[in-house]
């Protein structure tokens, strides 16, 4: 998996928001101000047009490029969370030209700890946090019991989804959504859903190359 993986997941990811704008303004207007899929959208745009023409091999570098211009796209609290993920990812990665299947895991972990790191999330807080780490120990699971690169995925997309689900049993720690209190827990976190979307763009990059 070398740099055009990084381009394909970028333009998968991009893609994926444009395409579900609307469905996470509709979440987000419930438990939000309903900018999500606006801000989503613009920032996963300027992040894959920020490396689609660039002829960089270092994987690391390529995704603290394609961070560090989400961040200046959107410089919201949700986009400069998700620039945060891209850059320490980048960190994680720099020097790097080539990276093995397993090491997908290590590249959603670097991107949760940028976020978690940013925002002070922690698990069971309501947030993106809680829809890509069950993701990310689903897929570990998969990986230690050998199962092929599909099995994975259809892992993390499950993780994912569950994840998604259970934020309606949490009370909102962050954001606009913790002004509601206990009335929060039934409420789906919108930025979990982000989570899923994530994983799906993931799916697509890792079967297609």
């Amino acid at each position: 998996m070398e740099r055009l993986f990084i381009l394909n997941y970028l333009k998968e990811l991009s893609n994926i928001m444009n395409e579900k704008k609307d469905y996470l303004i509709e979440l987000d207007s419930v438990v939000g101000d309903g900018d999500l899929g606006l801000t989503m959208s613009d920032g996963f745009k300027s992040a894959y047009e920020a490396i689609k023409i660039s002829k960089e091999k270092d994987l690391g570098r390529l995704l603290f490029t394609a961070g560090k211009a989400m961040s200046s796209a959107v410089p919201s609290t949700m986009g400069t969370l998700m620039a945060s993920g891209f850059m320490q990812a980048g960190k994680a990665f720099k020097g790097k030209e080539t990276m093995e299947f397993k090491e997908i895991t290590e590249l959603l972990k670097s991107y949760a700890e940028g976020i978690m790191t940013r925002g002070k999330a922690k698990p069971g807080e309501k947030t993106f946090i809680d829809g890509l780490l069950p993701a990310i120990y689903k897929m570990d699971e998969a990986l230690a019991k050998g199962l092929n690169e599909r099995q994975v995925m259809e892992a993390g997309m499950n993780g994912a989804i569950e994840g998604y689900n259970s934020t309606a049993t949490m009370l909102a720690v962050h954001g606009r959504a913790a002004t509601r209190g206990e009335a929060s827990k039934k409420l789906k976190d919108p930025g979990a859903a982000v989570a899923v979307l994530m994983l799906q763009a993931l799916e697509k990059s890792v079967l297609m190359k």
